[in-house]
């Protein structure tokens, strides 16, 4: 499944691909596969994300135009 508002949230925040993958713990281009969805990333991850960039987990995953409750 593609998250697209993770690709881009991490280019509005003029970040790189390895910055996000160090903030998760995870390699470079296992970040990479789940901005372009090869791979679906857990829940952990998604909440992580939403947390670091300040939106609901629904705004993340495109279920929703608002970014916070």
């Amino acid at each position: 499944m593609q998250f697209p508002r993770i690709r881009d949230l991490r280019e509005d925040h003029d970040l790189k691909q390895v910055d996000l993958a160090a903030y998760l713990h995870v390699g470079q281009a296992t970040y990479s596969d789940y901005e372009i969805g090869k791979i679906t990333a857990p829940i952990e991850i998604l909440m992580k994300l939403a947390q670091f960039y300040h939106v609901s987990l629904n705004y993340l995953t495109g279920l929703s135009e608002q970014k916070r409750h």
